[in-house]
């Protein structure tokens, strides 16, 4: 089964299955799916009580979210996250962007992620170097008593993008930026009650094209 989104501009990126593209700096584009109630932990306009939540589940996967924002992708409410989790070998993080687009009864992802490669950890490094150790580690802003996550600091924050312009992290929120002004759904999609609403029956999508 496809997903909703009918329209999207991939460039930059090479398809290598149906909603599944990459790129040659190692960036990984996916869309989704999922004909279930989303599992977010409050409604969009209670964004508060969505961004803890959404801090305590990376925590509790023993990962770390970096920002939540609430919005919109093609004028339908939506979340953004940004998170960190450690490579399954232990060396280095994967940083994951994504929109996620709940409605009542079912939600669709657009998702973006990178790994860091042989050199890890470089931009902490010359950040935590920059600001010091006292500015540079804080409390999670969503959630200050937050336990068992990846630690919350500054070298994550977009204002050093510019500075890490191949780092992973970077790489990831301009590719994600890039391509959500450019998708579109189908419209039973975008007509669905709201997530907090009522669930009611997703409409069957249409079968993905075929990859090149």
């Amino acid at each position: 089964m496809g997903t909703p989104i009918t329209g999207m501009n991939p460039a930059g990126f090479t398809q290598r299955e149906a909603d599944l593209w990459t790129d040659e700096r190692g960036l990984v584009l996916s869309l989704h799916f999922f004909p279930l109630v989303p599992d977010l932990p409050a409604p969009l306009h209670e964004p508060d009580r969505l961004r803890r939540g959404l801090a305590e589940g990376a925590a509790r996967a023993g990962a770390g979210l970096i920002e939540a924002v609430t919005g919109d992708v093609a004028g339908v409410p939506a979340v953004r996250q940004l998170i960190k989790v450690r490579r399954p070998d232990g060396h280095g993080q994967v940083f994951l962007g994504s929109w996620t687009i709940p409605k009542a009864g079912c939600s669709t992802v657009v998702k973006v992620q990178a790994g860091e490669g042989a050199t890890t950890g470089m931009r902490e490094a010359v950040v935590l170097n920059q600001v010091g150790p006292a500015a540079y580690f804080r409390p999670h802003p969503y959630a200050y008593d937050l336990q068992g996550a990846l630690p919350y600091h500054v070298a994550d924050h977009e204002e050093w993008d510019a500075h890490f312009p191949d780092h992973p992290l970077t790489l990831v929120r301009d590719a994600l930026r890039r391509i959500t002004p450019t998708v579109t759904f189908d419209p039973r999609f975008s007509s669905l009650p709201p997530f907090g609403a009522q669930p009611t029956w997703a409409p069957p999508m249409p079968p993905a094209p075929p990859a090149p």
